[in-house]
């Protein structure tokens, strides 16, 4: 598997954990709504459960502390997760000792912090929606790595709530030393994932119209899973619907998420080229990964084949996606 930064609020679940309750704080919920809303309990994530779990539990910690709100129970589970390394032992194994090392400190200081009541807490915000937006929904946005390599997004949604705003890039598989135009996008890929549903067909068909149009392609076009993704996959089933041996999945689209705080100062650095419109039934989230500087979008794009294969990610014709 691919893992994120060793901060404590460095990946998707983090930053879904810490944002939920934030957004709940900021609309005048107390301790105990947020707690009704967004339990504090351990999820079957399959085999890495006790490292998922520490990544909630440890983002749960900060925004409780933030607010002024932490409790012995989530204290105590802080220390019991950090006592397990589930963290530091993953990411030895799967980047070096030195990275192991860094997760170790960045939870030793973490423990120390939260150990001690906050003094400054935090006030309940108000946000602005914002209304000068750099680009649009369906925007087909272009830009060049250091390589001279351009690659593409699409600008899928906007998506605007009280915490922040947030443009939600769907990627493109073109990576060519050639500006891209939208003729030439539409013979591209899109970067998927496939969700595994215990529905019935009939009953993936109601909520995704169309999907069988991708299980059929999936089914003709799958590739099997290296040994290296079954070492990482706890479902048997799931390697079956990834090699297109069985077709009871749904589609979802693993969302890049730039805010538009971080997106002011690279904005310069996209190209509007066109439009593209996902089909509605298509536009699906299939998990989130933010990118907060261009520095780090170009280091997830040189490594985007990387990126695919360690989280499984499959690929589908930009023409059977969108509406053209």
């Amino acid at each position: 598997m691919a893992i994120d930064g060793v901060k404590i609020i460095d990946g998707d679940l983090a930053h879904d954990t810490y944002e939920a309750i934030m957004e709940l704080y900021d609309s005048g919920a107390n301790a105990e709504m947020i707690k009704k809303e967004i339990p504090f309990t351990k999820e079957d994530y399959g085999i890495n459960s006790d490292f998922y779990h520490e990544i909630f539990v440890t983002a749960y910690a900060l925004a409780f502390w933030e607010i002024g709100e932490i409790t012995d129970e989530i204290l105590n589970e802080v220390k019991h997760v950090i006592a397990l390394k589930a963290g530091v032992k993953l990411w030895t194994e799967e980047c070096n000792e030195k990275e192991g090392n860094k997760r170790q400190r960045v939870l030793d200081r973490f423990l120390k912090k939260i150990s001690k009541p906050n003094q400054k807490i935090r006030k309940r915000k108000k946000y602005r929606v914002v209304k000068n937006l750099y680009f649009e929904q369906n925007d087909v946005l272009t830009f060049k790595l250091s390589d001279d390599n351009y690659c593409s997004v699409i600008c899928v949604n906007i998506t605007q709530n009280k915490s922040q705003t947030t443009y939600d890039l769907a990627l493109t598989t073109y990576k060519r030393k050639e500006k891209p135009t939208i003729e030439v996008l539409k013979n591209e890929f899109l970067v998927s994932h496939l969700i595994e549903s215990k529905s019935t067909k009939k009953e993936i068909l109601e909520s995704q119209p169309g999907v069988d149009i991708l299980w059929e392609y999936h089914k003709n076009n799958a590739q099997p899973m290296t040994q290296a993704q079954k070492d990482r996959t706890y479902s048997d089933s799931f390697i079956e619907i990834f090699e297109g041996r069985k077709q009871n999945f749904i589609f979802s689209i693993p969302f890049t998420l730039v805010t538009h705080k971080d997106m002011t100062p690279m904005k310069d650095r996209f190209e509007v080229i066109g439009k593209l419109k996902v089909k509605e039934s298509f536009n699906s989230w299939g998990g989130i990964h933010y990118l907060s500087t261009f520095e780090k979008i170009e280091d997830y794009f040189s490594n985007l084949d990387e990126e695919t294969e360690l989280f499984r990610k499959v690929k589908f014709p930009i023409k059977l996606l969108c509406e053209i």
